[in-house]
């Protein structure tokens, strides 16, 4: 079995792109691999509670988030700094994550076989 790391930067809502990785990671855990995640940035957003997409007129991302241990995804890491950067705490996230801080980060990726930019 490999290992992938799929690295997210970018905000959940004003672009196809975060939904369409998040389709490729669960795809890649349908076919029983294991897929971590790494948020980085204004990625650690997606885990927000309270999350009101449907006033952009976007799908709510929490709910994909939430699906994510049914595909035995289970090791989601954010990085700290971004979290701090962005007034959130682990308090203020939906569900679980590792924080990892960003000197740190070399090391997480050393881990997988696979590192896939989201």
């Amino acid at each position: 079995m490999k290992s992938f790391l799929f690295v997210m930067q970018t905000p959940a809502y004003g672009s196809f792109k975060v939904q369409e990785t998040l389709d490729v990671v669960l795809i890649t855990a349908a076919f029983d691999q294991k897929v971590s995640l790494l948020l980085l940035d204004d990625a650690v957003f997606h885990l927000m509670k309270n999350q009101q997409g449907h006033i952009l007129g976007a799908k709510d991302m929490s709910a994909v988030y939430r699906s994510l241990e049914l595909y035995d995804i289970e090791n989601i890491y954010v990085e700290h700094e971004s979290l701090v950067e962005r007034g959130l705490s682990v308090d203020d996230l939906l569900m679980p994550a590792v924080q990892v801080k960003r000197e740190d980060v070399a090391t997480v990726f050393g881990a997988f076989d696979f590192i896939l930019n989201g």
